[in-house]
């Protein structure tokens, strides 16, 4: 990156100082802000749709596709060709490809193919929030200020309207009463983009933004703590950790062995846990709710499912809240009535559901193996490692979080997003130098 990481950080130096660099970073913050958020905040839980009926949003579809062609005329203007080529079109190509193929075994190819082009088009947002600003002080701002603005909405719509961003005590989230969710409709998904907020705001510190950084952290972390969702509590400290260990001790090499360690053995105490009875004997014997809150039930259905279609599985969101499931009678033994579940509450399921084993084996190989490469390539310039640091974290961090929830390719999630980003800037960070301020 002596073509420098333009926000990833990626510009000209002799524009540092013009208003197209400034335009850049305000873009960039805008973009960040709005991918947190989402398009439809404080909307609850979304409501269930009949089968065969569109599952399309126009606030979304419009909404993003406008935010692509801003984003998209933004880059084109203000941002270096030779930058935009580095973006790693051919990993996001490949990541694509598949979904794309796997719409010839959708119910509804026409519903698929809407849905992974919307998923397309916030890349163009996610690409954007990385290469506008114009080095890396830039960058730094725009994401941290990005985070402030989400958490002084958040902390005021505690105050004035809190039945907006807490549990209530009604249907069937009313175990949850009291707890934050924040802007999106369950703590779980909070939780995680909060987690990433709190990460935004270590890199901040780190980069110079003491105060707004230390703010950033305290709020966020004081978010998670009181949205009750003990995975992300757990979750949280172990991403930290694992990269802290690399600055620590000066090799990344033994960061990425720890945390394929820790992969292993969430992998063996979740999913493993309905695999194996001796795994789930230990499982019983560690944690209070071996089951995880009924998700056993929903993965053994799962993996019922994909033994039968393994090879090209059932196509791009075209499982859940399907006649494939719906069509099957209620289980009154259960805890969940499989029939409304909207995941399958495990990212790495529901990749084999949705694109066989061999695509989601692939996928999982593009999305949460080769940033770990990418990662101890840009460690070896030690302008790169702050951003490094933040990148890999936030796909540490969101690889455990997809042991118990879902989010891949999932159009504007906000889990996917941020995913996206990371994953995007780490490979950028992997091939470039980053520019300071």
């Amino acid at each position: 990156m002596s073509d420098s990481v333009h926000g990833s950080t990626i510009s000209d130096s002799s524009r540092s100082a013009t208003e197209p660099g400034l335009l850049g970073g305000i873009l960039a913050g805008c973009g960040l802000f709005v991918l947190m958020l989402s398009l439809q905040p404080f909307a609850g839980a979304p409501e269930q749709t009949a089968p065969g009926e569109s599952t399309g949003n126009i606030v979304n579809q419009v909404g993003w596709f406008g935010l692509g062609l801003v984003f998209l005329a933004a880059m084109l203007g203000l941002t270096q060709r030779d930058v935009l080529a580095r973006l790693g079109f051919g990993r996001w190509a490949a990541v694509f490809g598949i979904a794309a193929l796997s719409i010839v075994q959708s119910l509804d190819p026409t519903a698929s193919a809407r849905g992974l082009l919307l998923t397309a088009i916030v890349m163009i947002v996610v690409a954007g929030v990385l290469v506008l600003p114009r080095d890396e002080r830039n960058f730094a701002v725009a994401a941290v200020n990005a985070c402030l603005a989400l958490l002084a909405l958040i902390y005021a719509m505690l105050v004035l309207a809190p039945h907006l961003v807490l549990h209530s005590a009604e249907g069937a989230e009313g175990v949850h009463v009291g707890d934050w969710r924040g802007h999106l409709s369950h703590k779980n998904f909070a939780a995680p983009v909060f987690s990433i907020a709190a990460m935004i705001g270590i890199y901040g510190w780190r980069s110079g933004l003491r105060w707004r950084g230390a703010i950033v952290v305290a709020l966020s972390v004081l978010f998670v703590l009181n949205s009750g969702s003990k995975t992300t509590m757990g979750f949280l400290p172990l991403a930290v950790g694992v990269v802290a260990l690399a600055r620590i001790t000066g090799r990344p090499g033994l960061a990425i062995a720890a945390h394929l360690v820790l992969v292993a053995l969430i992998a063996a105490l979740t999913i493993g846990s309905v695999m194996s009875p001796a795994l789930n004997a230990l499982l019983k014997a560690m944690i209070s709710d071996p089951t995880f809150t009924g998700r056993d039930e929903i993965w053994k259905f799962a993996l019922q499912r994909i033994a039968e279609k393994p090879w090209f599985g059932y196509g791009y969101a075209s499982f859940w809240q399907t006649p494939v499931v719906t069509g099957f009678e209620e289980n009154y033994e259960a805890s969940w009535d499989i029939r409304g579940i909207g995941s399958g509450h495990n990212s790495y399921i529901d990749a084999a559901v949705s694109f066989g084993i061999p695509g989601a084996l692939l996928m999982i190989f593009l999305l949460m193996g080769l940033p770990l490469v990418d990662y101890l390539r840009a460690c070896r310039v030690t302008a790169n490692r702050r951003l490094a640091d933040l990148f890999i974290m936030i796909v540490i961090f969101l690889t455990y979080v997809g042991m118990l929830e879902s989010f891949l390719l999932n159009r504007a999630d906000p889990l996917w997003v941020l995913f996206a980003l990371a994953i995007t800037g780490i490979s950028l960070a992997g091939r470039m130098r980053t520019k300071s301020g």
